[in-house]
């Protein structure tokens, strides 16, 4: 960004419909606060926090993060729009009472066209404390009404995903008997290898910390381990599942994967357009991040009406139907799933939108 080369902000995120920039020098704050839908209703979006090279760097992951939590409401049917929020950052190092309630003061100020919760970085004890200056969360403890972990559902629902995947690739939504390969064995993954095996699976992890593959096999210990996500898609595997970092679906991946179904919990799995395209060409089937990872976002959706884990679960096990939805649609218009999971979401904002246009607070 120079004097001679000015860039233009709106050209940032054409999509979006507002983007602000949240500053607390007395703590410490540099947030990003996307909003990038509000078609069918308040923004819902996790925050970040992470430390950041620059801002650039902030700017590009929101409004990227916020556009994908539209299509994933739309997606799950929820009349929520997509939103989401970075703040620039070590958390452990930089997270501090007074700077989180400084952010909350800034959501609040936004009047409920967004609502946040947790992401990578923040935790819902966190959510706690921005709620004590902002009526705008959700993701809050147990202790205090709130959902708790939404990695519980988050799992549950790409569980529910990849047996909606088998049913397509095999007939059948039975795992048993099937290699399974986890790469990331965090919250999420960690419940997701829990469902697996017992479902009868073989499963096989990977993940960069080794505290937390020890914890798996220590209460799983049926579970093999292999060093890297290199091995782990070169090996024999039925289906494998991204569950860390975001762009796993590389070309150099994608050309070696043994795997008939690729279905995990990661976002933004494809780490550029085209990657549905070669997996299509290699009979892989997959099942499109946003469509089965949902579950926390029902979870957390479902704390705005009073938390039910019941009511919860029953809607995020509804994402076996929507991932076969989805399988369906992209057979009979012959496109990769990927892009029939867009246009299922992208139809279901349009035509809401025509109803409603951008949401609003009510006085």
């Amino acid at each position: 960004m120079s004097a001679s080369h000015p860039v233009d902000v709106f050209d940032l995120g054409p999509e979006h419909e507002q983007v602000v920039f949240a500053n607390d020098p007395g703590t410490g704050l540099k947030a990003v606060i996307a909003i990038h839908s509000t078609a069918l209703g308040p923004a819902l979006g996790g925050t970040r926090f992470h430390p950041y090279a620059s801002t650039a760097d902030a700017v590009a992951d929101v409004l990227n993060l916020s556009r994908g939590m539209s299509y994933k409401a739309a997606l799950a049917g929820l009349d929520l729009g997509g939103g989401k929020a970075v703040i620039i950052g070590d958390p452990r190092t930089a997270k501090s009472e007074p700077l989180l309630r400084a952010y909350g003061r800034h959501v609040q100020s936004l009047g409920g066209r967004y609502y946040t919760a947790c992401d990578v970085g923040t935790n819902s004890s966190d959510m706690d404390v921005i709620a004590r200056e902002c009526s705008y969360v959700t993701g809050r403890t147990v202790a205090h009404g709130g959902a708790g972990d939404s990695s519980v559902l988050t799992a549950y629902g790409v569980f529910q995903g990849m047996r909606a995947a088998a049913t397509v690739a095999w007939g059948g939504p039975s795992l048993e008997g099937r290699t399974v390969g986890v790469a990331g064995v965090g919250k999420v993954g960690h419940h997701l290898v829990r469902h697996l095996v017992e479902a009868g699976a073989s499963v096989v992890v990977t993940d960069v910390d080794p505290a937390a593959v020890e914890l798996v096999r220590s209460e799983l210990p049926a579970v093999r381990v292999v060093e890297s996500a290199e091995a782990l898609v070169a090996g024999g595997l039925d289906v494998y599942a991204p569950c860390a970092l975001g762009g796993a679906l590389t070309d150099e991946v994608v050309e070696v994967l043994s795997a008939r179904i690729v279905c995990g919990a990661a976002n933004n799995q494809l780490a550029h357009p085209g990657i549905e395209k070669m997996l299509e060409e290699r009979g892989i089937l997959y099942a499109p991040d946003y469509c089965v990872n949902a579950g926390g976002l029902i979870q957390v959706a479902d704390e705005l009406e009073g938390f039910s884990f019941e009511r919860a679960q029953q809607r995020a096990a509804a994402i076996f139907d929507t991932t076969l939805m989805v399988f369906e649609l992209a057979a009979s218009e012959g496109v990769p799933p990927a892009i029939a999971a867009d246009r299922l979401a992208e139809r279901r904002m349009r035509e809401v939108s025509r109803l409603r246009g951008m949401w609003v607070p009510t006085r």
